[in-house]
């Protein structure tokens, strides 16, 4: 299946090795130097998957990163030569869905955009038969289908790497997933032994849906195994 993939990068030959290696898996490429030109693509194209450098002109990736999580919750994977945790950390709380540090495995960078996709975009039509698409747990609605979450009829606007998380746990409360399924369930069948990772998304779904994010009624930690949804 094709999609429409933003590649905004500064650098040639980074974005014509990406785009040979997207190209030949058929997907539609467009391509910004700058964060600016690339919030402008997104606004006017369609765009179903953002690849996105830290260090632009105009605008950083993760100004971007956030302008665009203020509209939609596409994924999006960060390509940056910065290797600091913290560098980590920052992206995923500014909404990215993955983080790969350059220099990078061409191969690799494709198997994650692949699972994103995959994850992303087919998840909610497999799942959209539970309880007619939607999953209730507590004051939580979970829609398959708009892959969209309410609390107490509120919208929760979600990056696509918190709903796949989230769907996980919610069908099945109770459940202990472990990290390394939580990662398989984002990424398909790239694996990173990184709990950092996990642990920021926890954190950031935490923010969203608990009344207390200290004191989490919904997504508990499981010491030494994972993570849970409490069932109601």
């Amino acid at each position: 299946m094709s999609f429409n993939i933003l590649i905004a990068e500064d650098d040639e030959d980074i974005v014509k090795l990406i785009r040979l290696y997207l190209e030949n898996e058929g997907h539609t490429i467009v391509h910004a130097r700058d964060g600016v030109e690339a919030l402008e693509l997104f606004e006017k194209d369609r765009v179903d998957l953002a690849i996105v450098d830290i260090m632009m002109p105009r605008m950083n990736g993760y100004e971007l990163t956030k302008k665009i999580r203020q509209t939609s919750n596409i994924p999006i994977l960060i390509l940056s030569a910065a290797q600091l945790d913290s560098d980590k950390i920052l992206g995923l709380n500014m909404g990215a869905d993955d983080y790969m540090v350059k220099p990078f495995n061409p191969l690799e960078l494709i198997a994650r955009v692949g699972a994103l996709l995959r994850r992303f975009y087919h998840l909610g039509a497999s799942a959209s038969t539970h309880d007619e698409g939607k999953i209730v747990l507590g004051e939580l609605t979970l829609d398959t289908h708009q892959l969209t979450l309410e609390k107490r009829g509120q919208p929760i606007a979600l990056t696509a790497t918190e709903y796949k998380i989230l769907v996980m746990m919610m069908k099945v409360p109770g459940k202990v997933f472990t990290r390394m399924q939580l990662y398989e369930e984002v990424n398909g069948d790239v694996y990173q032994n990184d709990d950092n990772t996990m642990m920021v998304h926890i954190s950031n779904l935490r923010d969203k849906i608990e009344d207390d994010p200290k004191n989490p009624k919904y997504i508990k930690t499981v010491r030494g195994l994972g993570y849970k949804v409490e069932k109601f």
